[in-house]
């Protein structure tokens, strides 16, 4: 058998007479064995590095993919030495395979490039494990859909000897859900970062959907219809207080976000319904709820006037209507953070306070309810570790990450400064009361 020394020789020979004919599996022995040397060397002074070849295998993926995703700038080295053999770290393999979990789903490299940055604060990667959680389960509830769908279709075909083509736009339908998956992976991280700053650092103690819910005042017998419900955290973190015999719509324009709602309510809960629809065209008859609530959601309508008039149509004489905003204070620090890093950041192409806010919400309101009045969240954010708020900040809908990305390093140091004393956030938001 020949020695490393040997190998290594007769590889280069190889190499040198014929590139084009050495196997991409001698290329990689020839590395990992120059890297194990080297790792011997540097294990001598710190343990828990992987040679790229050994970080490969336990990954189950070629030297070749390590090195790809390492200049796409997707997953970097912890430590490379100065011969270029480079070395990675157990977590570097949790990015790894969260890397290759995205890509099984479908996802490109530029949609993972966005979706994780960094795994270092647990908090995040907890966030990121659960969300990828959720998009198995609904990529399995899809495809059992779709094998439903081709069961349904084949057995029709095979009784009748006609081809049904309402059921074929079905099929077609369902297997068209994975882009909106995407879509929808990508909004519930964005919304899961938004939602982990608040609740690890607000200063009320009362956190903000109990606060919305005791506004509410949820009486017995109400019929209640709640307008981009969500995930339902609203009735989720408030089950107990519930009446038995009340009737709760739950809506939104997501699917996707319809069924981790009835995934987190349950299924046998018969006090919840839940229906995808356009807010713009509500639809169920005149007079039909004693409640009508919009949590953040009258900023996103293209169209804030119809849907105050499909509201106002829909409640009942007297019927109350809660919508919460926020106002043009509402954590201005952290734009002030990134504009000082980088003053071409923007983290928000849209103001949205500007469509619907505080300041300008009773105005917009006024034409289609009355006895409007405001309360404020009494809450404030007192931020001491950076991970949490840069997960905060890349999930905004600016264009944050055209001059992050490639700055990371530089900026999660930038970040650390600033939240070594506590970072303090503004908290503007808060509630309208209206009644029909």
């Amino acid at each position: 058998m020949l020695s490393n020394f040997s190998l290594i020789i007769a590889l280069i020979i190889i190499s040198y007479y014929n590139k084009n004919c050495v196997s991409s599996f001698a290329t990689e022995q020839l590395v990992d064995i120059r890297e194990n040397s080297e790792r011997n060397r540097f294990n001598m002074k710190k343990k828990g590095y992987y040679s790229s070849g050994e970080f490969a295998r336990m990954a189950h993926v070629t030297l070749r993919t390590i090195r790809y995703y390492d200049k796409q700038d997707l997953l970097k080295p912890s430590f490379v030495m100065e011969s270029g053999a480079r070395f990675y770290t157990d977590s570097d393999f949790a990015r790894l395979s969260q890397i290759l979990l995205l890509k099984y789903l479908g996802f490109s490299l530029d949609d993972i490039r966005e979706m994780i940055i960094d795994d270092t604060d647990y908090h995040f990667m907890e966030n990121s494990l659960n969300i990828q959680l959720k998009l198995v389960r609904d990529r399995i509830e899809q495809m059992q859909l779709v094998e439903k769908a081709i069961q349904d279709t084949t057995e029709a075909i095979r009784s009748r000897h006609v081809i049904d083509w309402n059921q074929m736009l079905d099929l077609i339908h369902l297997t068209g859900m994975e882009k909106s998956m995407k879509n929808q992976y990508q909004n519930a991280s964005n919304i899961s970062s938004r939602i982990n700053l608040h609740s690890l650092y607000s200063q009320n103690k009362q956190g903000w959907f109990p606060w919305v819910y005791e506004q509410c005042r949820i009486g017995p017998h109400m019929k209640i219809l709640e307008l981009g419900c969500g995930d339902g955290a609203l009735w989720t973190q408030n089950r107990s207080l519930l009446p038995a015999n009340i009737s709760v719509t739950l809506s939104d324009l997501s699917s996707g976000m319809l069924w981790d709602a009835r995934r987190a309510l349950g299924r046998k809960d018969n006090r919840f319904s839940f229906e995808a629809f356009d807010c713009s065209e509500i639809p169920y008859e005149n007079n039909s709820f004693d409640l009508v609530i919009a949590d953040h959601v009258l900023f996103y309508c293209e169209d804030i006037p119809a849907v105050c008039r499909e509201i106002h149509r829909v409640l009942v004489p007297g019927g109350k209507f809660v919508c919460s905003t926020y106002g043009s204070r509402h954590m201005q620090e952290v734009s002030q953070l990134v504009q000082d890093f980088d003053s071409r950041i923007v983290l928000s192409a849209d103001k949205l306070y500007e469509r619907f806010g505080r300041e300008n919400g009773r105005q917009i309101l006024s034409p289609y309810f009355s006895h409007i009045s405001w309360k404020n969240y009494e809450d404030s954010l007192l931020v001491p570790d950076a991970e949490p708020l840069i997960s905060y900040i890349l999930s905004c809908h600016g264009n944050q990450n055209q001059y992050l990305l490639d700055r990371y390093k530089d900026f999660r140091s930038f970040v650390s400064r600033k939240t070594r004393d506590g970072f303090f956030i503004t908290k503007d938001a808060g509630i309208f009361f209206c009644e029909k």
